[in-house]
Order: C-alpha cells, then sequence, then structure tokens
C-alpha cells in the first residue's frame, strides 16, 4: 500500500509509519511534480493534497489532513467523492487552548498595554487600574470541540464559569456548566466576560460574530479567537472595537491572512494579534504521527477511522 508523505518529518517520526505494517510503503515526493507523477499509484495521502493531485488520483480511499481544520480541502471534487477524509481534530486542541489564554491574559493584565509603552511610573499604575481577575468571571466557548474543551479546562482552573454552544449534541466535559444548540448563541454572548472562538469555518460559521453579535456583548467583554478569522466580520469587529461595543479582542486568526502591515487592528490599543502562530508546538507532529498510525492500523484491518469529517458540513 503507497502512502504520500506530503508532510517534512524527521526520520524517527517516518519510520513510525513505516513500522505499522510491512505492506505500508511511504512515499515521499520532493515537488509537487514528483507528487503528480507518483499519484495514480498512492491508496493514502497524509498531509495536504491539492486539486491537481486529487485529480490524477487512482487508488486514492483517504487522506489525513495535518490540521484541524480542512475548509482549505473542501473543494467540490473531493466533497462529492466516496475519499474519506480525516484531520487532526481532537489532537491540537492544547497548544491552541494553551495559545487562547495567553492571548487573554495579555489582555486582562495590561501586558499588552506595558509592551507598548515601555516605561515605569508612567503606565504602572493605569495597567493596575485597568487589570482584572478572571476568577467569577464567565467564558462562553462557541465550538465545544477539542479545542473547545482544552479552553474550559484551562477557564476553570482560573476560577471560570463556563458555558458553551455548539450544533451538535455533544458530550459536556465537568468543566463546563452548559452546552445549549446554536439558537442559544446569543444568550451565551450575553452572559460572558469572554468569549472564545474555538469552531471550524463552516458555510454556517463565517461571518457569525456580526454587528448583531458584538452587541449583544456586554461593553467589557473580551473576544479570543484561535481558529479561524473568518468566523469574525471585519467590518463589525473594526465597528465594536473602535465604538467600545466590546472590551478588546485577542487575536490569532484574522478576517484576511496575512493582515497588511497597515491595517488598523495593529494600532488599536485593546487589541493583541499574533500571526497565526497558535498551532505551533514541538508535540504537534509527533501526536499527529500517532493518530495518523492509529488510523493506518485501523484502515488495514477495515475498522472504522478517527477524526473523520463530515465533508458536507464541514468538521
Amino acid at each position: 500500500m503507497n502512502v504520500l508523505l506530503r508532510m517534512n518529518l524527521i526520520e524517527p517520526l517516518v519510520d513510525e509509519i513505516r513500522q505499522v505494517d510491512e505492506k505500508v510503503r511511504v512515499v515521499r515526493a520532493e515537488s509537487e511534480e514528483e507528487a503528480l507523477a507518483v499519484m495514480p499509484e498512492i491508496e493514502v495521502v497524509c498531509g495536504e493534497i491539492t486539486r491537481a493531485l486529487f485529480a490524477r488520483r487512482n487508488k486514492l480511499a483517504w487522506i489525513q489532513s495535518w490540521g484541524a481544520g480542512v475548509d482549505g480541502l473542501l473543494y467540490p471534487e473531493l466533497v462529492e467523492s466516496d475519499v474519506v477524509l480525516c484531520s487532526a481534530k481532537g489532537i491540537v486542541g492544547v497548544h491552541l487552548a494553551d495559545h487562547g489564554m495567553a492571548l487573554l491574559l495579555a489582555l486582562t493584565r495590561g501586558i499588552h498595554t506595558a509592551l507598548r509603552n515601555p516605561g515605569w511610573d508612567h503606565i504602572r499604575w493605569p495597567i493596575r487600574d485597568a487589570s482584572w481577575e478572571l476568577v467569577d468571571r464567565t467564558m462562553g466557548i462557541v465550538g465545544l470541540g477539542g479545542t473547545g474543551r482544552e479552553i474550559a479546562k484551562r477557564a476553570a482552573a482560573f476560577g471560570m464559569r463556563v458555558v458553551a454552544v455548539d450544533p451538535e449534541d455533544v458530550e459536556v466535559p465537568p468543566e463546563v456548566e452548559v452546552c445549549w444548540g446554536m439558537d442559544r448563541f446569543h444568550a451565551l454572548l450575553e452572559a460572558s466576560d469572554v468569549v472564545a472562538v474555538c469552531a471550524p469555518l463552516t458555510a454556517e460559521t463565517e461571518g457569525l460574530f456580526d454587528r448583531t453579535a458584538f452587541d449583544r456583548m456586554p461593553n467589557h467583554a473580551l473576544l479570543i479567537n484561535v481558529t479561524r478569522g473568518r468566523i469574525v466580520d471585519e467590518g463589525a469587529l473594526l465597528e465594536a472595537l473602535d465604538a467600545n461595543l466590546i472590551g478588546g479582542a485577542g487575536l490569532d486568526v484574522v478576517p484576511q491572512e496575512p493582515l497588511p502591515e497597515d491595517h488598523p487592528l495593529w494600532k488599536m490599543d485593546n487589541v493583541v494579534i499574533t500571526p497565526h502562530t497558535a498551532g505551533g508546538s514541538p508535540n504537534r507532529d509527533g501526536r499527529c504521527v500517532a493518530l495518523f498510525c492509529e488510523n493506518l492500523r485501523r484502515y488495514l484491518d477495515g475498522l472504522p477511522l478517527m477524526s473523520v469529517i463530515d465533508k458536507h458540513k464541514g468538521y
């Protein structure tokens, strides 16, 4: 069975894949041209696959994406095919949640202000006066998947009350007081001091945070987004921040990426931005390879795969 590896992995991790079964042959293409040449003989792709590669499929049965979000892969030919698509959903939440809490703490403890205004006495008391604690505050989580669950653990450890919304009937972890359906989205916004976007980008979530959503949030509330920027309407966000409809935003993802250097978000005192770095972790490749190897065993044994994407729903 030929597996096309579309990731740059260290050799010990590649060996883990080879050792799953003697039938597994790992093919590593150095360029798109080489990948196109071998694609007709490939049964499994590990990593990203372009439309050109997909068009060359002959034996392809399964794609294992390295990312949790697959919105960039859902072109019509793949969605309507019988090729199984799996993602890294469920295993990237740890570092995304760490990053989300870092953005939140930067805002609530004035770290963003101190970095923008180096000095001592002129900034010390304004920071102290504006700081607030997380204990007894409410964290509202939009999307109770792997990232949402990890955010919930961290928020609860800081003494926060945690509520959530999700379109699916998901299992609710003990850290979460309640998980409503998306019909209670505005109720969650009204009740939350912090709103964490932990959802995938789908037709239903694109532009979910519009002017109406920001109107429902308390004026002091903070928005944290570590999943997909286009879930937030850019114009509505700028208006909400500029008019103090919300207290601030911690953004690892933004509606347009890369964010232009002259974009007003960079200049707003109540905003912290990182350039889509939340996915970085020294443990990520190891976790992804472990998931892929487990799925390889399941695939060879004819068992259901893990982290399968519903291609029509987008998650």
